[in-house]
């Protein structure tokens, strides 16, 4: 099934239009992306501590962890290098913090603010070995693009 990132933009971006504070606002997308994208079983976001840690943010699937230590997991990972991480297999990642036994593929992008302060990290787990692909990669950042520097942290 082909996802038509380009709606899903258009959407999130509709969303800020009435509220631009980042929980009704992260809610309402995490919701958005569980029930677009196929093959998902957790869609979320994690947001920045004053420590450089991750705070389990609003999200949509089964029950999280609520932590997570600076630059520890596919999370962590991501938000110290500053780049999205696509990993087909969870379990050969080095690190991987299993907050889900299901969850076999990840893909993560970390959220700015306007001056380019991270944020936030959206996360996405399937259960699915390889569901995330490049143009998975491509629509999810244009997203977060679109929207990260909107938002009212």
């Amino acid at each position: 099934m082909r996802v038509d990132y380009e709606l899903m933009t258009a959407q999130a971006v509709g969303f800020l239009e009435t509220e631009p504070g980042y929980v009704p606002f992260l809610s309402n997308l995490s919701a958005l992306i569980y029930q677009t994208l196929p093959d998902l079983n957790w869609a979320g976001f994690y947001t920045v501590t004053e420590d450089g840690g991750l705070l389990l943010g609003p999200f949509q699937g089964k029950v999280a962890c609520i932590r997570l230590g600076k630059g520890k997991g596919v999370c962590g990972v991501a938000l110290t290098q500053n780049e999205v991480m696509l990993v087909p297999d969870v379990h050969a990642f080095p690190g991987h913090i299993a907050c889900d036994s299901a969850s076999n593929s990840e893909i993560v992008l970390p959220m700015h603010d306007a001056e380019g302060r991270q944020r936030a990290v959206l996360d996405i787990d399937s259960p699915l070995l390889g569901r995330f692909t490049e143009e998975d990669a491509a629509g999810l950042a244009a997203l977060v693009a679109a929207v990260e520097s909107k938002i009212e942290w």
